[in-house]
């Protein structure tokens, strides 16, 4: 059974968790390893899923009729 992908929260959320864990340093070695290793991984995907939503974002312009017009929005303006 596949798990449902989860939100950018939902592994921002996770990640703090991870964070606030290994700042404890109560765990052992190898619970250390696993962590930091799934925050690593974390950190990967939300770093994906900003780029994926870097890639949607636009900016609304006017038109020459006034009308609202999408460009890029890292589109340098004349």
């Amino acid at each position: 059974m596949a798990r449902a992908k989860k939100s950018f929260e939902e592994n921002m959320e996770r990640l703090e968790e991870i964070v606030s864990l290994l700042e404890k340093g109560d765990a052992k070695l190898a619970d250390s390893l696993a962590l930091f290793e799934e925050g690593t991984k974390l950190v990967g995907t939300c770093s994906a899923m900003l780029d994926e939503a870097e890639l949607k974002v636009v900016k609304l312009q006017k038109g020459s009729d006034g009308a609202p017009v999408e460009s890029d929005f890292l589109e340098e303006e004349p």
